[in-house]
């Protein structure tokens, strides 16, 4: 009998990992597509730090950060009574600092690509910054945004490594990854099996949807 409790977790986890990360990335990647900071290199590396750094590494650090030994787990200990190691706001934090290039690099290469006379016409008209990137800019990188969300929402729910470590192996906090490799060591590959296919069928049909919205967006361009 499957479990599908880690799936939901795992939907959920994906969800509000992905709706933060669009809200925060929108103006990171603005500020990094039109910024002329000469230490702007330094926060790109920041922010794309997650793609070259091993997963364990981060939720480790994560974990040694959130605990009550540190100044930062100490600090929500006492002043909110939160502690993030091993539950599932904790995932959610761990997931959020993972995926973020996921969905910031798409956005920020969807306003760099953008004519700079399109900004500059809009500020003409009397149009403010907040207006003109809501109004203007964003609709001109629907492609792009598309792109970081369904990226980011996918990349959450294959995570493993920063979920194993800030989250480990509970109920309330095992995820569809986390119940693959659990079954594995119980030597329970059906179940393993299952887990995977399902993970592998819904990854490939939101990568399928992504393609096929670019593709459709190229065209109307043409």
């Amino acid at each position: 009998m499957i479990d599908w409790t880690p799936f939901l977790i795992t939907l959920k986890l994906a969800f509000i990992t992905t709706s933060i990360l669009f809200v925060v990335s929108i103006p990171l990647a603005y500020w990094l597509a039109y910024s002329k900071v000469k230490l702007k290199f330094i926060f790109e590396a920041m922010v794309s730090l997650p793609l070259v750094l091993p997963p364990s590494v981060l939720g480790f650090y994560l974990l040694v950060a959130f605990s009550r030994e540190s100044p930062l787990g100490q600090f929500l200990d006492n002043y909110f009574d939160l502690s993030l190691p091993f539950t599932f706001p904790g995932l959610v934090i761990g997931s959020i600092i993972y995926s973020l290039p996921f969905m910031v690099q798409p956005i920020q290469a969807g306003f760099q690509n953008l004519p700079l006379a399109l900004k500059e016409a809009s500020y003409t008209l009397g149009k403010s910054r907040l207006q003109t990137i809501i109004k203007v800019l964003l609709p001109n990188i629907k492609a792009s945004l598309l792109t970081g969300i369904v990226l980011s929402f996918a990349h959450t729910i294959g995570e493993f490594g920063v979920v194993l470590m800030i989250g480990g192996n509970l109920d309330k906090t095992r995820v569809a990854s986390i119940a693959i490799y659990d079954s594995v060591n119980k030597l329970d590959y059906s179940t393993a099996h299952t887990y995977s296919l399902v993970l592998l069928l819904f990854s490939f049909a939101i990568l399928a949807v992504v393609y096929l919205f670019n593709k459709k967006g190229l065209r109307a361009v043409k």
